[in-house]
């Protein structure tokens, strides 16, 4: 048993006045868990603490976490709906010397969550940013994926529509890496199947409910990962979708070429013939799109 004295006494003197001490004025960008209360910093937890004001996404979502904790803060929300009112007010307690943190509804705030503006705003204005690093569903999914992590390229959410949704696909088919795209689950399998005919059966993860009790990472060809969720319909939980980059192609000559936007376009539209060639091929789509026009005679 630890015996009281006065070096004990010193210690503890010391430990509650780093508690009481007012935090240095800022805002502080503070990643929160992704869905395991657990997976939070120590500075996190002090800086929530300690804050004069706590911005909230959803302050019904960062009141469990902050229950969980034995955090008693004052909280204010901030999302997209109010965030062009709210950042003058935010920007005056900056102003005038307080610290105030940044919350998301889970994982680090900025990653297709709102922020972006307060940020760009209190730097512009000289006030101290930093960031308090932690949870994020981006990087939790990667390490889990079974694909290359030394590049990778974060999309975040592809358009609902097909059309908008296939045009964004065919501008990332080229790139050299890893993509990760956040997705409605229940848009899941049309986004694979047109994954799988826009960037070429490439292999995939789909991760979901990341970090909680019933966490699953699902890994095949984008094909065979669209096909599944066709039969066994939406799943639950938030989905995280990891893409391998493409394979590296030999260069082909100019008559291959041809010849595939040949077999492309006696099969579909122009449209959809460049975009499956540039999936295969890896080449510009300006480029494909150019020859495909003049094979198909189309002004």
């Amino acid at each position: 048993m630890e015996q009281e004295g006065p070096g004990n006494d010193t210690r503890k003197e010391n430990q509650r006045e780093k508690l009481s001490a007012r935090l240095a004025p800022g805002l502080y960008v503070t990643a929160t868990p992704i869905g395991n209360a657990g997976d939070i910093s120590l500075r996190a937890l002090d800086v929530l603490a300690r804050a004069d004001l706590v911005l909230c996404e959803d302050t019904r979502v960062t009141a469990k976490l902050f229950a969980i904790h034995g955090i008693k803060v004052k909280t204010a929300p901030y999302h997209d709906h109010n965030a062009a009112e709210m950042r003058p007010r935010v920007l005056k307690r900056l102003e005038a010397g307080e610290a105030v943190a940044l919350v998301s509804d889970a994982g680090t705030p900025l990653v297709s969550d709102p922020g972006l503006k307060l940020v760009q705003e209190a730097v512009a204005a000289g006030h101290n940013v930093t960031a308090l690093p932690g949870a994020s569903s981006v990087l939790a999914a990667l390490t889990l994926a079974g694909l290359p992590t030394d590049r990778f390229f974060f999309a975040g959410f592809l358009s609902a529509k097909q059309e908008a949704r296939r045009k964004e696909l065919a501008e990332l088919a080229t790139i050299p890496s890893t993509l990760v795209f956040l997705e409605s689950a229940n848009r899941l399998a049309a986004s694979l199947a047109d994954m799988a005919a826009t960037l070429g059966n490439r292999e995939g993860a789909v991760a979901r409910e990341l970090t909680k009790k019933f966490e699953e990472v699902r890994r095949g060809p984008l094909a065979a990962l669209a096909v599944h969720y066709e039969e066994a319909g939406a799943p639950k939980g938030e989905v995280v979708l990891v893409v391998g980059p493409p394979e590296k192609r030999a260069v082909l000559c100019a008559h291959e070429v041809d010849a595939m936007l040949e077999n492309a376009l006696a099969r579909t539209s122009l449209k959809d013939a460049v975009a499956e060639v540039v999936a295969m091929t890896g080449l510009p789509r300006r480029e494909i799109y150019a020859r495909a026009l003049e094979l198909s005679g189309a002004k």
